[in-house]
């Protein structure tokens, strides 16, 4: 198990699926090794950049087997163990203790018809971290999928929960909700990560986080980025986010994109999505295939 605290750029695999639908293991192992590779500090899944929504349960399970297993304890994994209630988001967090994960990471029950409690919430968490017995992320997310939370209640969960020690704040303004975290931390919070693939990093970063969970096709350049705001490097840091806003926009209005950069890089053997196809025309492609080449010389990982 890897010490804390965690900081750093814990990039999110994709799920690779083969051209009939079924999940592909043998190219989750190349992406465990392509992020390494690419330099992140570690490794976050199954999320939402995972499309952890249309895996089955069963197929969650076999999946983080394998990533904890070719991860080799090389960086710490962080396994997704969100869930509809409280005790099936209880089994996630069990099993990932079982195969060796270093911490587990968690919205609020993401299938609901109205507004959860604080109660149901803190029930949740409670239950997720007697399970793990690891470091327990709650991820903030913006409905409908995710579940706003204001920064004195997430902070009062870390307070009161054994193990709740981390915060990925994404809710849109991240940025405000991540110096309200921070102002009101007793100590109970071990850090916040951003996400957003790193489009508010700078700010975040100003203002204290410990981390960002992005998408993990251009890994690579992201740990560049952040590397250059260690080093207290803020004009190359800026040099790098303007490279990357084109992506950034790009990906923005197209579902599947992460997949299909890592095709085109060589990493996995198909860019097929669930619950449809990526919209992608000719046009798209071409541009895509620009941004790419333009990217490329920050790209330290190579096919």
């Amino acid at each position: 198990m890897h010490r804390e605290p965690f900081r750093g750029i814990y990039t999110i695999p994709s799920t690779p699926f083969q051209e009939n639908g079924e999940i592909d293991v043998p190219s989750l192992r190349r992406l465990v090794d392509f992020c390494i590779e690419c330099g992140a500090h570690g490794l976050v899944f199954p999320v939402n950049a995972s499309e952890f929504t249309s895996l089955s349960d069963a197929e969650r399970m076999t999946l983080a087997e394998a990533l904890v297993e070719r991860n080799a304890g090389r960086v710490p994994a962080i396994i997704g163990v969100a869930g509809v209630t409280q005790e099936v988001a209880a089994q996630f967090a069990a099993h990932a203790r079982q195969i060796g994960a270093d911490g587990v990471i968690a919205m609020p029950p993401y299938i609901k018809r109205a507004a959860l409690s604080d109660q149901v919430i803190l029930d949740y968490y409670r239950a997720i971290a007697d399970a793990a017995r690891l470091p327990v992320f709650i991820q903030n997310y913006d409905p409908p999928i995710g579940t706003n939370m204001g920064a004195e209640f997430l902070l009062r969960l870390c307070r009161e929960i054994e193990w709740v020690r981390y915060v990925k704040e994404e809710t849109t303004p991240s940025t405000l909700k991540l110096s309200a975290l921070l102002a009101g931390n007793d100590g109970s919070c071990w850090g916040v990560m951003g996400g957003a693939g790193g489009r508010y990093l700078i700010e975040e970063y100003r203002r204290g986080s410990c981390g960002n969970m992005p998408g993990c096709h251009v890994t690579d350049v992201v740990v560049a980025f952040w590397n250059a705001l260690e080093a207290g490097d803020e004009a190359r840091a800026l040099h790098i986010y303007k490279e990357m806003a084109p992506l950034f926009f790009f990906e923005h209005q197209l579902s599947g994109m992460y997949k299909e950069v890592l095709y085109r890089r060589g990493v996995i053997a198909c860019p097929l999505k669930r619950n449809g196809k990526m919209p992608l025309d000719e046009t798209a492609s071409r541009y895509l295939d620009e941004i790419l080449a333009n990217l490329a010389p920050l790209m330290t990982w190579r096919a």
